[in-house]
């Protein structure tokens, strides 16, 4: 990748969820630096630095690159960003009211320093979105899809077959967002929610599917082809 590309992704516009953040720890900022000027008070100084620390942070982790998705119906591409920390075959969440055999479940971590917008992972249409509450467990531990919080959302593709993608809370991620409903037809790598600040997104593929990735692979959501359909 380019200087310049890597750049642009780095410098991406926010998503829409950033705002309150920016607009919350941009106006502290203003504030705090005027009033540290006006009254030569270092704390209120330090305290601004922090504030614009923050704004900057809130930049970077909410940024929202544009991503080239694969132009193939057979394939199903990541829909997160981060790196694969378990592959192994197990029955879909049973909130989704799936067929309860077995599949082959890819889950990807997200740091805090990856990107966090999830995408749909192949062309269909959304079946069930079902919330389950749950803890806040390391998202990297294989427990976390059963024991986090959790948002699951079911997919009919044109053929028929069925998968689901699984949003889970993390450590610090306090906040699930899925910005679509039941019934929406979705293109593959169409943004479908984000969590903040640090989870992790699991892929349950159709019956037979086979996974094309490995355990620690790095992805990039919308674009890294992790199935043939």
């Amino acid at each position: 990748m380019s200087l310049l590309a890597s750049l642009k992704m780095v410098m991406a516009p926010p998503h829409p969820e950033a705002r309150p953040f920016l607009l919350a720890s941009g106006a502290a900022t203003l504030a705090t630096r005027y009033l540290a000027r006006k009254l030569s008070c270092p704390k209120l100084k330090l305290l601004g630095t922090a504030s614009g620390l923050f704004f900057g942070f809130c930049l970077y982790f909410f940024r929202d690159p544009e991503r080239i998705t694969p132009a193939r119906a057979d394939v199903a591409v990541a829909p997160a960003d981060g790196r694969i920390v378990s592959i192994e075959k197990v029955a879909p969440p049973a909130e989704l009211g799936m067929n309860p055999v077995p599949v082959w479940r890819i889950a990807t971590f997200l740091s805090v320093l990856d990107v966090h917008v999830n995408r749909i992972p192949a062309a269909g249409t959304v079946t069930r979105i079902a919330y389950h509450p749950g803890q806040f467990l390391n998202a990297s531990l294989d427990k976390a899809s059963e024991l986090n919080e959790r948002n699951a959302l079911s997919l009919t593709l044109p053929d028929g077959r069925m998968m689901a993608v699984v949003q889970i809370a993390g450590l610090v991620a306090r906040r699930i967002v899925c910005s679509v409903t039941e019934g929406m037809q979705m293109e593959a790598g169409e943004r479908f929610g984000l969590i903040r600040f640090g989870s992790r997104t699991d892929l349950y593929l159709p019956p037979g599917v086979e996974p094309l990735v490995s355990v620690g692979q790095t992805m990039v959501g919308g674009e890294t082809v992790m199935a043939r359909l």
